[in-house]
């Protein structure tokens, strides 16, 4: 295996293993010690992020570059639309709809792709993303039930997400700069505007709002881990969707959330049946197929090669 091809595996893994734990994390936060700001613990996220970034350029692992605010305000604009919107989505939408718009960011962004950047999937790898999504849906989307209102912000909530994915990778090259450097600007600004947001998700001065919230240590604790991990989780999904491309992402988070499921069912006593199992097999069977496609590509060109550095017409490197 090509020495880019381990880094890529091992980016893979990272986010992997990260996204996972963090999702574990999240529940001891919320459920155990009953911190149900959601809103303002993805801001601490950031705000973790951008320490640790900081961190990391004062260990030498990269240097600052210099780059417009206006540069990187698309980006975090899009990362707060997928925060608020996906937010109002579950608000207004029963769990099975909100899981089948969620599953639809993947074709979202193959269309967005094709026509805003000209990056044509070849068909097989296309219809590598047809089982992997059909069992998805089917390993975890249950009753479905859709509204006019919860419909609007679930398509806000999968546009803004397939930009911010898109934006990630193309950012990246369009202003030359890496992962690290470019999370150095994204997440403070994505902070700042979050602030914004907070006091509609989350209670701040009520009975039980988050300045009457007993910080135990532990509940400390716990939060800072989350923090931790939030910080690996927002740095591996640049490094992914850089050195490959949103679809293999996409893909990925298929990936970790049957291993979730699978997890859920065979050590954690969670109820299961045919339809669920029958379908994170699938899905396993997409991600197989995808995997073996890329690995076996050939790199091609597209009319956005001179836009996404080493693109290949599958919108991968």
């Amino acid at each position: 295996m090509k020495e880019s091809s381990l880094v890529v595996v091992a980016y893979m893994a990272l986010n992997f293993t990260s996204s996972v734990l963090i999702i574990w994390v999240n529940k001891w936060v919320f459920q155990v010690y009953e911190y149900s700001y959601g809103t303002t613990l993805t801001f601490v996220h950031f705000l973790a992020t951008f320490i640790g970034l900081w961190i990391c350029h004062r260990c030498g692992m990269f240097e600052i570059k210099y780059i417009r605010i206006r540069d990187v305000l698309p980006l975090s604009l899009a990362f707060c639309g997928f925060v608020v919107f996906n937010n109002m989505s579950l608000l207004h939408n029963a769990v099975g709809f909100y899981q089948l718009m969620k599953v639809m960011t993947t074709p979202t962004i193959v269309f967005i792709q094709w026509l805003l950047y000209g990056v044509v999937l070849p068909d097989n790898i296309k219809l590598s993303l047809v089982p992997i999504c059909v069992g998805v849906l089917l390993a975890s989307v249950t009753h479905v039930e859709a509204n006019p209102v919860g419909t609007f912000y679930a398509v806000l909530g999968i546009l803004s997400t397939s930009m911010y994915q898109i934006w990630v990778q193309t950012k990246q090259v369009e202003l030359g700069v890496n992962s690290m450097q470019l999370l150095f600007y994204q997440a403070p600004m994505s902070a700042g505007l979050l602030v914004f947001t907070v006091p509609i998700f989350d209670d701040i001065f009520g009975d039980k709002g988050i300045f009457f919230y007993e910080y135990t240590f532990e509940a400390v604790c716990a939060i800072a881990l989350s923090a931790i991990l939030a910080f690996v989780v927002n740095l591996s999904i640049f490094l992914v969707i850089g050195k490959t491309s949103p679809i293999s992402y996409n893909v990925l988070g298929h990936c970790k959330l049957c291993a979730i499921l699978l997890g859920g069912f065979l050590f954690f006593g969670e109820t299961t049946n045919g339809k669920n199992i029958c379908g994170i097999l699938l899905a396993l069977v997409g991600i197989f197929w995808y995997t073996h496609l890329k690995l076996h590509s050939a790199p091609g060109k597209s009319r956005t090669s001179n836009q996404s550095r080493g693109d290949d017409k599958t919108g991968d490197r």
